[in-house]
């Protein structure tokens, strides 16, 4: 019988390497932010944040202020999950700061549009003291390691959020495969954001596999739900940190 979901494989992503020239990697992100926002990504992101800034509006109510509640997005590409987290925010009457994290200080400059602050940093070194960031969200970016660094990733955002940690990633599939394949062509996307596309899901992770690293790096408990577009999210809060 045909295995919907495939054996978990490492493959190559074009762009994972650092000397590939910087135009081709913010054209190929583009395509990343079109397909977040018409086949879910957003959304999956959107979905794990809104309790978050549903109870600082609360809290500020309560309180009487207006403090500003920070988010970094590790791993930003052009800032489209910041982007449409402030725009969230904002409906809900909170102030939201965003800093946009990327390898690459040029990749980071062309982020710097949709985020707050750019800067340019080493994932698994984040470059912040512990708990100074509110909340910390990492798009389709842990697939791209494998453990121990993936590992030494979640602990490293443990350690700089404060309220919580969002992971959104790929749901590993041949249906999401075929499906990205298929409206690639449509969309027009480059045929790099194609190969790493492909090579992307097929390095995602099932519901299990995710609640497992997750809890196997941090000591979490995360909550992991699956969205639609194959995506999947883990969700933790630090307030819940085992002691």
């Amino acid at each position: 019988m045909f295995a919907l979901t495939p054996a978990r494989r490492r493959g190559i992503e074009i762009l994972d390497d650092p000397s590939q020239n910087v135009a081709l990697a913010v054209r190929s992100l583009r395509d990343i932010a079109l397909s977040n926002r018409l086949f879910g990504g957003q959304r999956a992101v959107l979905r794990e944040l809104a309790p978050l800034l549903q109870h600082q509006r609360v809290r500020q109510r309560a309180e009487g202020t207006d403090t500003t509640y920070t988010l970094l997005d590790v791993g930003t590409g052009l800032g489209d999950i910041p982007l449409a987290a402030v725009a969230r925010a904002a409906q809900l009457g909170v102030c939201l700061w965003t800093i946009g994290l990327e390898r690459d200080p040029s990749v980071a400059a062309a982020a710097s549009r949709h985020c707050t602050v750019a800067l340019s940093g080493d994932a698994l070194h984040l470059p912040f003291a512990d708990r100074s960031v509110n909340v910390i969200t990492v798009s389709q970016v842990l697939h791209h390691f494998e453990s121990p660094a993936a590992e030494a990733l979640l602990r490293e955002c443990s350690r700089v959020a404060r309220d919580a940690v969002i992971i959104h990633d790929l749901r590993r599939s041949w249906l999401a495969v075929i499906g990205l394949w298929s409206v690639s062509f449509l969309l027009g996307f480059h045929a790099v954001s194609r190969n790493d596309g492909v090579v992307s899901i097929l390095r995602g992770y099932t519901v299990d596999e995710l609640r497992s690293i997750v809890q196997r790096a941090t000591g979490h408990a995360a909550s992991v739900r699956r969205a639609m577009g194959w995506r999947i999210t883990a969700t933790w809060h630090i307030s819940h940190s085992p002691s």
